[in-house]
């Protein structure tokens, strides 16, 4: 008998959020598993929507603040608040849909993103989880470190806050306001990629044409980022460069690290900790994870995985319902996934089976319960 299950989803993107598949597990599982205990822990790898699951998951708080915007304009952003501890998503003040019809990856700035962990830290947080993605920048953190007072130097002495396109004038940096303003903060960045900050798979040239960059500003902008990695060997005595993660959000990443003295994790180990899924896993008999796609890439670092590497030592059953399987997906069974099913009930592509998304995963979750209980 099947008496407790945990539902911890990945959105599946662009059609279910994470909560959605909460929301409908909550409804479907009691029916046909009514002496079941269902818990539901909504889950987001950094990007947008992270705060508004850990709002759910852990009953966080949001705080508002007007600050910055990519390209300087003022918007309402939000973080999550839980006692000291803060939740901030630099989507929520740099990301791409901010952007509108102007991505420029040479002038977007992360300047909001620092804003959103000053006003936290002035506020008392002393622990802050920086969710790295969907940015529309490539500043490497200096927008967010120059609002937390680092202070950015050109050759003949002006100060500036650089941008994508200016990072090759930074001649000093000055970091010793942002140290004491961040004297007894630890702050964590979740980032579930492993780029390094230049080069064929560096930053600009992975992520810039989904931000707007033609090929000729790709390579300006894999310049830019050189002698980015330049200026923090020279001035910080950092060799960032090929340091896994140096090129998440425009080498944010490799900013986060030099600026911010924070420590990169995979996104979902950051949140699985915070909720404190170990715990939850007490007394499970099932878990049900999943994500849009599973294939080879979601057994880097995805929720996916995540959650196996928890699941898998205990022996607890772990079925992905998913939005497609894609090839590789089947490396997913050594890792511990224990069956995977696809929520596509009829062969139609995407624009026509994505409105059906909701009902298709209560209908396939319906049929692997009622297996399930066949079993039990």
């Amino acid at each position: 008998m099947i008496k407790k299950c945990i539902v911890i989803s990945d959105s599946f993107k662009g059609t279910l959020s994470s909560r959605d598949i909460c929301r409908i597990a909550r409804e479907t599982v009691p029916p046909l598993l009514p002496r079941c205990e269902v818990v539901c822990i909504p889950v987001a790898d950094g990007g947008e929507g992270t705060v508004a699951c850990f709002e759910e998951a852990m009953g966080a708080s949001p705080v508002g603040v007007c600050v910055r915007g990519p390209h300087g304009e003022v918007v309402q952003a939000r973080y999550g608040r839980k006692g000291r501890r803060a939740i901030i998503e630099m989507a929520a003040a740099a990301g791409l849909p901010l952007a509108g019809g102007h991505m420029d990856p040479e002038r977007a700035t992360t300047y909001g993103v620092g804003q959103l962990i000053r006003h936290a830290v002035e506020h008392g947080c002393t622990d802050v989880l920086l969710g790295l993605g969907g940015s529309a920048t490539n500043d490497g953190g200096c927008g967010a470190a120059a609002a937390l007072g680092a202070r950015f130097y050109r050759r003949d002495g002006g100060a500036f806050v650089p941008v994508g396109g200016t990072l090759d004038q930074i001649d000093r940096i000055d970091l010793s306001e942002t140290r004491n303003l961040l004297k007894g903060v630890e702050i964590t960045v979740m980032c579930d990629v492993e780029n390094p900050l230049c080069g064929p798979q560096g930053a600009a040239f992975v992520f810039g044409p989904q931000k707007g960059a033609d090929p000729d500003m790709v390579r300006r902008l894999d310049g830019q980022l050189r002698a980015f990695g330049a200026a923090l060997d020279r001035q910080l005595g950092l060799k960032l460069d090929q340091m896994p993660g140096a090129g998440a959000a425009g080498g944010m990443g490799a900013g986060c690290a030099a600026f911010l003295g924070a420590g990169l994790r995979p996104g979902i180990e950051a949140v699985l900790d915070m909720v404190d899924f170990d715990r939850c896993l007490e007394g499970a008999d099932l878990v049900i994870t999943g994500e849009g796609r599973l294939d080879a890439q979601s057994l880097q670092g995805k929720v996916i995985s995540g959650v196996a590497k928890r699941t898998q030592p205990r022996g607890i059953p772990l079925l992905a319902i998913v939005g497609c399987i894609g090839d590789g997906a089947e490396a997913a069974y050594a890792r511990g996934v224990t069956a995977m099913f696809s929520i596509n009930r009829e062969a139609e592509a995407f624009p026509q089976s994505a409105p059906k998304s909701a009902d298709h995963y209560r209908r396939t979750l319906e049929d692997v319960l009622r297996l399930v209980r066949a079993l039990s």
